[in-house]
């Protein structure tokens, strides 16, 4: 029976990693995530890719879904942004991308 769970790897601003289980069954996104675990991630504008407080940075070959036009202008907007950045909150837990490497970016 399937737990309905994948791991999700986030290296934290301290370079210290945290191994989070997350529901895939719960329409959650990583930012949700990583604040259900109290790490600080602000998601201020609440997922709705406003904001760039979720971004991060994709450190695995884990395929992700093609960046949306919202996602890529907010980024256009964001502080240190590099090739592998992308917003938490636009990055869904499911099967996919279980064993997933991420990196939070600096705080503005």
């Amino acid at each position: 029976m399937e737990d309905n769970t994948i791991k999700v790897h986030i290296i934290d601003r301290e370079n210290k990693e945290h191994v989070l289980r997350g529901p895939t069954d719960m329409s959650m996104n990583i930012m949700e995530l990583c604040r259900a675990y109290e790490l600080p991630v602000l998601g201020e504008c609440g997922g709705m890719a406003m904001c760039a407080t979720c971004q991060c940075y994709l450190e695995s070959d884990t395929p992700l879904p093609e960046q949306s036009d919202d996602e890529l202008d907010m980024l256009d907007q964001a502080f240190f942004v590099k090739n592998e950045s992308r917003l938490g909150c636009q990055i869904q837990l499911n099967e996919s991308i279980d064993g997933i490497v991420l990196r939070l970016a600096p705080e503005a």
